[in-house]
């Protein structure tokens, strides 16, 4: 089956999706409020599965692509879990140090489309490292509902030491030339202002998708350059962006702020139908120029 479009379902049923996929509503209260969208021969069980993710949809970089060098890497995060795990990428034909890139996941640990986000990094020229916050319970356990689930066991302020931990060992990495970005999607969004925020000397730039915003009070710490993309019907992101705005621009921090109209939060993950191919294109452009811009 082809990935549908997101203007095949109603805006109330993609909205139902967002809150089950943020663990605000549970399985059986979507199929309960989504069985008034199924018809046609579908059940609200069908219509799950369709805007689940479907990882045959995402790949645009080979796992064996010759183009890169990829590893399981270890890490110290005494803060944190102890030990992490991540995914790391960097370009297989060049030698010598590169600015490095942290790809923070969505509520779901490291699934194939973050590890295929982390591959698009390296083959722009840069050391990729996308960490894996489910780690400490056995990694990303091949599916994002139990992904979803055992994240939300997890203590979100042990995961942002397990995140800091692992920009501060990307900065030290051998191929590493001490210029680090960030680029975050959903959770990994607020996770990219969070890493702006708490690390100031290390982090260059910031890229969040669709991220959670900072406390206003936190925004004058933050010394990294940003590019921000929001989706114009994510009104629960979108609520805290004038608050953030005033706060940049009180602070002066180089910041610039796209919202891309008519696309849905989650509008960049190709493995589900909120994905929308133009804006996820224009905004993934947009990303790669800024990384060229702010760390070479």
């Amino acid at each position: 089956m082809n990935r549908p479009p997101a203007s095949q379902f109603d805006q109330e049923l993609l909205d139902l999706y967002d809150d089950y996929a943020h663990s605000r509503i549970g399985r059986r209260d979507f199929l309960d409020r989504a069985a008034k969208f199924a018809a046609g021969g579908l059940t609200a069980a069908a219509l799950l599965e369709i805007l689940s993710p479907n990882y045959a949809w995402a790949t645009q970089i080979p796992k064996d692509d010759p183009r890169l060098k990829t590893e399981t890497a270890e890490y110290d995060s005494p803060k944190g879990a102890g030990k992490m795990k991540g995914y790391l990428a960097k370009p297989a034909a060049t030698t010598g140090k590169h600015p490095g890139v942290i790809v923070v996941h969505e509520n779901r640990g490291l699934n194939p489309y973050i590890e295929d986000v982390v591959r698009r990094v390296a083959v722009e020229g840069y050391l990729a490292f996308g960490p894996d916050a489910l780690t400490p319970l056995g990694g990303y356990p091949g599916d994002d509902e139990k992904g979803k689930d055992l994240q939300a066991k997890r203590k979100p302020e042990e995961i942002t030491e397990d995140f800091v931990a692992g920009a501060q060992w990307l900065a030290k990495h051998p191929d590493c030339n001490g210029r680090i970005g960030v680029v975050g999607f959903c959770f990994g969004g607020g996770m990219a202002n969070t890493l702006a925020v708490r690390l100031p000397d290390i982090v260059t730039a910031a890229v969040p998708f669709y991220g959670r915003q900072p406390a206003a009070e936190d925004v004058p710490k933050i010394k990294a350059a940003l590019l921000l993309h929001y989706a114009g019907l994510d009104t629960r992101i979108n609520e805290g962006w004038p608050a953030y705005e005033a706060a940049l621009k009180q602070a002066g921090t180089k910041y610039e702020a796209f919202i891309y109209p008519n696309v849905n939060h989650g509008f960049h993950n190709d493995t589900t139908p909120r994905y929308d191919e133009a804006s996820a294109k224009l905004a993934w452009s947009r990303t790669v120029e800024f990384f060229k811009k702010t760390l070479g």
